[in-house]
C-alpha cells in the first residue's frame, strides 16, 4: 500500500503539521482524528487496515490530517473565545492548505470528508458550512453539540457562547439556513451518519437527523447496538459505509 508521510509550516496555525496519505487514487477522503488525536490514529487503530482492499484496488486515498484540541477547542489554558478563534484557523488550515494538496494530489472531483467521535464533529461541521467542497460525509459516533455536558463529557466552552461558537455548531446553524442555493449545496451532498444505542451522543445525532430531515436533506442514519464508540465497532463500520 502506498503511504506517504506529509509535512510543513502552516501559515495559518504558526506551527507545522503533519498528516498520512494511504493509496495511488480513487476517491480522496479527508479523514479527521478522534478527540485531541494524531494524524496517524487511524492506521493505528486498524482502520486504514480494514479498508485495505479499498486502497490498494485504487478506490479510496486517505488523507489523515492532524488535531489542534489541545490548543482549541479542548483546551482550558485559555479563554472560551480563544478556543474557538483558533478552531477558525484550524479550518482555514484545513481549507486554503490540507484541501489544494489533495486536489494536486489527486484531482478527482469527487470528494468525501469522514471521522470518528470528534473526527465526525469535524467533518459534519467543516461539511455543513461548506459543502460545495464535498460531495459525501461519513461521520461516525459524533457530537454535534459541543456547548452543552454529555454525560461524562463537558461543555466545552464553559458556559460561554457567541456567534461564532454558534456557526460552529451543526445542531444550532443547520436549523436556521433557508437560502435556497445553500439548501441545493447541502442536498447534493450524500451523508452518513452512524451512533451506538447507548453512545452519550444519540441525542445529539437524532437532533443533527432531524435537522436534516427538515431541510429536506436526504441522509443515513445507523444504529449500532450497545455504545459502539470504539476503534473495534469503527472497523466494521468504515467498511460499510466507506
Amino acid at each position: 500500500m502506498h503511504r506517504n508521510y506529509q509535512k510543513w509550516f502552516s501559515p495559518h496555525l504558526q506551527r507545522d503539521m503533519e498528516l498520512l496519505v494511504f493509496g495511488h487514487g480513487g476517491t480522496p477522503v479527508l479523514v479527521f482524528p478522534a478527540r485531541r488525536g494524531r494524524f496517524y490514529d487511524y492506521e493505528d487503530w486498524g482502520l486504514v487496515e480494514a479498508l485495505g482492499d479499498k486502497i490498494e484496488n485504487g478506490w479510496l486515498q486517505l488523507f489523515c490530517v492532524d488535531s489542534i484540541d489541545a490548543d482549541g477547542l479542548y483546551s482550558r489554558r485559555v479563554p472560551p473565545s480563544e478556543r474557538v478563534q483558533r478552531h477558525e484557523q484550524y479550518e482555514r488550515y484545513i481549507l486554503e492548505e490540507v484541501v489544494p494538496f489533495m486536489h494536486y494530489t489527486n484531482p478527482e472531483p469527487f470528494r468525501m470528508v469522514h471521522g470518528c467521535s470528534f473526527g465526525a464533529y469535524h467533518a459534519v461541521n467543516i461539511a455543513l458550512r461548506h459543502p460545495h467542497l464535498f460531495n459525501k460525509v461519513v461521520a461516525l459516533s459524533g457530537r454535534y453539540d459541543l456547548s452543552v455536558p454529555v454525560a461524562e463529557f463537558r461543555d466545552l466552552f464553559d458556559g460561554y457562547y457567541d456567534e461564532t461558537i454558534y456557526f460552529h455548531t451543526p445542531n444550532h446553524f443547520l436549523p436556521n439556513i433557508h437560502e435556497e442555493h445553500a439548501l441545493a449545496d447541502l442536498r447534493r451532498m450524500q451523508l452518513v451518519l452512524t451512533i451506538g444505542e447507548e453512545d452519550p451522543f444519540l441525542e445529539s445525532t437524532k437532533a443533527l437527523s432531524q435537522a436534516l430531515q427538515m431541510k429536506q436533506v436526504d441522509h443515513e442514519l445507523h444504529y449500532w447496538q450497545g455504545r459502539a464508540h470504539q476503534a473495534t465497532d469503527w472497523r466494521k463500520m468504515v467498511q460499510l459505509y466507506l
